[in-house]
C-alpha cells in the first residue's frame, strides 16, 4: 500500500507564467503539493502559447499549458487591484510556497512582495524564478530563452566552428530553472521546518544556464582557455553522423575495443594501425568518415542501436524523433509517460515524471484546470466567501 505523498501537507499558491514558474509548481504538485493556479481573470500567458490541440487556437487547448499545470487546482484573481491582493493575502496565510515569475519590484508594488509577506505569514516561502534574478545591473532586463542561451554562454560551445553559435531546440533553459526552482524550494521547506522562518528563493535562469557549463567555465578560470565550437573538418565520428533512415552517434569506449568497433562497421579497412589510436583517427578523420559513412548507409538505426549495444557494449545512441520517445521501451517500461484525460482535450499521453522514489513517487491525480474552475471550492470553502461575494467579486473583474 502507497503511503503518503512526499510533499502532501504543503499548499502552493502559483502567480507563475510560461514555462519556468509553472514547470516548478507542478512538481510540487506531483509529489502531493495542494497547488492552487491563481490566474488573472484572461487567464495567464501560458494559456497563448501554441501548439494548440488539433490547431485550435483556444486558451483551454494549449499543449504548453496542459503540460504544466498538471495536479493543480485553478483560480482567478486580479492582483492589481485592492481587493485582490487583499484576498491573495488571505490565501496566504493559508499557503506554505508562492511561485512567482513578475519582473523583479513588481509584486512589491501592488504590496505583495516577499518582505510585505513575510509580514502576515512568517513561514511563508517565496521562490522567484526570472531572467536575470533579482539583484544585479541585468535584473530588469527582460528576457527570453535563446537570451538565456546566449547570456548563460552555451551557445558559445554550440554549432560548428566557422557559423554562427547555435541554439539548442525546445526550452531546456526553462525546463532546467523550473526543477531548480523545485528543488531549491523543497530544501528551503526543510529548512523552514528547522527554523521556524521562511525565506525567499531567487532563482536566475541565466545562472542556471552557466551552471551546466561544467568544463567550459572552470576551464577559463583555471587556465584561460575557452572551448570553441566543433572544427567541421574534424572527424565525424563522435558526433552526428546520418544513417538509412536518420541519425546516430558513435564513439570510442565504454569496454568497446577498436577492433570490436569495426567488426561492427563490417570494414576491416578500419583496423588500419593508422586508426588506431584516438590522435590517429583524428589526423585521418576524413579517411576514417569516409568508410564508416559507406558502412552506415543501407543500416537502420533501430538495427544498429540493437547490435551496437547488446553485441557489441559500444556507447552508441540514435537522434530519436517524438514519434521514437513516444514508443520508446525503455521510457514504457518506467512509466515516464501519463495519459492525462482533460475535459476539453480528451484523453492525451505527456511527459510526466522526472525521476522515481520508491516510497513517495509521483502521482498524477487531475488534468490542468480550466481557467476559474476551482473558484467556488477555494474561495467559499478555503476562505469562507459566500457565493454571493463570489458574484459581486466577478462584476467587479477581481475573480
Amino acid at each position: 500500500m502507497m503511503g503518503p505523498s512526499a510533499m502532501d501537507d504543503i499548499r502552493v499558491l502559483d502567480i507563475s507564467h510560461g514555462i519556468a514558474g509553472p514547470f516548478c509548481a507542478k512538481i510540487l504538485g506531483d509529489f502531493g503539493a495542494d497547488v492552487i493556479k491563481v490566474e488573472p481573470p484572461g487567464g495567464e500567458s501560458g494559456r497563448t502559447m501554441g501548439p494548440f490541440f488539433h490547431d485550435d487556437p483556444n486558451p483551454e487547448k494549449s499543449l504548453f499549458f496542459l503540460l504544466l499545470n498538471l495536479n493543480k487546482r485553478g483560480t482567478t484573481l486580479n492582483l492589481e487591484t485592492s481587493t485582490g491582493a487583499k484576498i491573495f493575502k488571505e490565501l496566504v496565510l493559508e499557503a506554505d510556497v508562492v511561485v512567482e515569475t513578475f519582473p523583479p519590484g513588481y509584486l512589491d508594488s501592488l504590496g505583495l512582495g516577499y518582505e510585505d509577506l513575510e509580514k502576515i505569514n512568517p513561514k511563508i516561502v517565496m521562490t522567484s524564478i526570472t531572467g536575470f534574478g533579482q539583484t544585479g545591473p541585468y535584473s530588469h532586463f527582460k528576457s527570453e530563452e535563446i537570451i538565456a542561451y546566449a547570456m548563460g554562454s552555451i551557445m558559445s560551445i554550440s554549432g560548428t566552428k566557422e557559423r554562427e553559435p547555435l541554439k539548442h531546440g525546445g526550452f531546456q533553459a526553462q525546463y532546467e530553472s523550473g526543477l531548480n526552482g523545485a528543488l531549491s524550494t523543497a530544501f528551503t521547506l526543510v529548512m523552514r521546518d528547522t527554523i521556524g522562518q521562511g525565506q525567499h528563493v531567487d532563482v536566475s535562469i541565466q545562472e542556471v544556464v552557466n551552471s551546466t557549463l561544467v568544463v567550459n567555465q572552470p576551464f577559463y578560470s583555471w587556465t584561460g582557455a575557452v572551448q570553441g565550437r566543433r572544427n567541421p573538418e574534424g572527424a565525424m565520428f563522435g558526433n552526428v553522423m546520418p544513417c538509412k533512415d536518420g541519425y546516430f552517434i558513435s564513439q570510442a569506449g565504454g569496454g568497446a575495443t577498436w577492433d570490436g568497433i569495426a567488426d561492427f562497421y563490417g570494414k576491416e579497412e578500419l583496423k588500419d594501425p593508422k586508426f588506431a589510436l584516438p590522435e590517429q583517427r583524428t589526423v585521418n578523420g576524413a579517411e576514417m568518415d569516409a568508410i564508416i559513412l559507406d558502412a552506415t548507409k543501407d543500416r537502420t538505426m533501430a538495427e544498429m542501436f540493437k547490435t551496437a549495444s547488446e553485441d557489441y557494449r559500444m556507447l552508441f545512441g540514435i537522434v530519436q524523433t517524438p514519434e521514437d520517445l513516444a514508443n520508446c521501451p525503455q521510457l514504457e517500461a518506467r512509466g515516464f509517460f501519463e495519459e492525462v484525460d482533460h475535459p476539453v482535450i480528451g484523453k492525451i499521453k505527456v511527459p510526466f515524471r522526472l525521476f522515481n522514489m520508491s516510497e513517495t513517487p509521483s502521482t498524477y491525480r487531475m488534468p490542468a484546470p480550466l481557467l476559474g474552475q476551482h473558484n467556488i471550492d477555494i474561495y467559499t470553502e478555503l476562505l469562507s466567501y459566500s457565493k454571493q461575494d463570489l458574484v459581486k467579486l466577478r462584476e467587479l473583474d477581481i475573480i
